[in-house]
């Protein structure tokens, strides 16, 4: 069976709706999401130019709290902000030890210059540059760092390949064209040229049951949005 779902009339709302979708499938997010590897915080810690250990940590979108819990194992001074109320509170049972403030990127909740580092692991493209990107570099202090990351799917593997186009057929997207766009998001992360970003790419895996990667791929906004 396949179906094909047209182009919302709205693309502003249905950006909204699908940021929102996350808190009503908070425990599935936590349940299900991949972590990252240590090998993506080296990259942190190398191209920021200094340790993790002690860096006064702004984790924007924090959302379950995946990323903010290995900033905060690796010594990182984290303070999370996240906007959904269904995120939050599942955020605040995994770390009750690790403060967090409901905001987002756009607005930023944090004094001038407090943050060593800011991070949005999976989170930067619910924000609006325009806003995000002097957000960020208000929060910043001189000398400190901005880190965007992303899991993708591995698309030069033949099983990932051919489900993610399943998934296109019935989504009614060019998976290649998409998978640019993810491969493009450094690139418009700052259409204002304010930033300076370089891109590191790092290679990992896990190995789950199925019922885990389902649970996985039902976690996506493109998904939650259908009902």
């Amino acid at each position: 069976m396949t179906a094909t779902h047209s182009s919302p009339a709205d693309p502003h709302a249905f950006h909204a709706a699908r940021a929102a979708s996350f808190n009503s499938a908070a425990a599935q997010y936590a349940a299900n999401r991949p972590s990252y590897p240590p090998a993506l915080f080296d990259a942190v810690e190398e191209l920021a130019g200094r340790p993790l250990r002690g860096a006064r940590t702004v984790d924007v979108g924090a959302g379950t709290g995946i990323a903010t819990a290995l900033l905060h194992a690796r010594g990182a001074d984290v303070l999370a902000v996240e906007p959904g109320a269904g995120m939050a509170a599942e955020f605040r049972r995994a770390l009750p030890h690790v403060p967090l403030v409901r905001g987002n990127g756009n607005a930023l909740p944090v004094t001038d210059s407090h943050a060593d580092l800011i991070t949005y692991a999976q989170a930067w493209h619910w924000t609006d540059p325009a806003h995000s990107v002097p957000e960020a570099l208000r929060v910043l202090r001189p000398g400190g760092a901005l880190a965007l990351w992303w899991n993708t799917e591995a698309l030069d593997v033949e099983w990932v390949a051919d489900a993610a186009r399943r998934v296109g057929r019935f989504l009614g997207v060019d998976v290649a064209a998409e998978a640019r766009k993810a491969g493009d998001r450094v690139e418009l992360a700052d259409p204002s040229g304010r930033l300076d970003f370089t891109r590191r790419t790092v290679r990992w895996s896990r190995r789950v049951p199925v019922d885990t990667h389902l649970a996985n791929i039902g976690s996506h906004s493109v998904f939650l949005v259908l009902g």
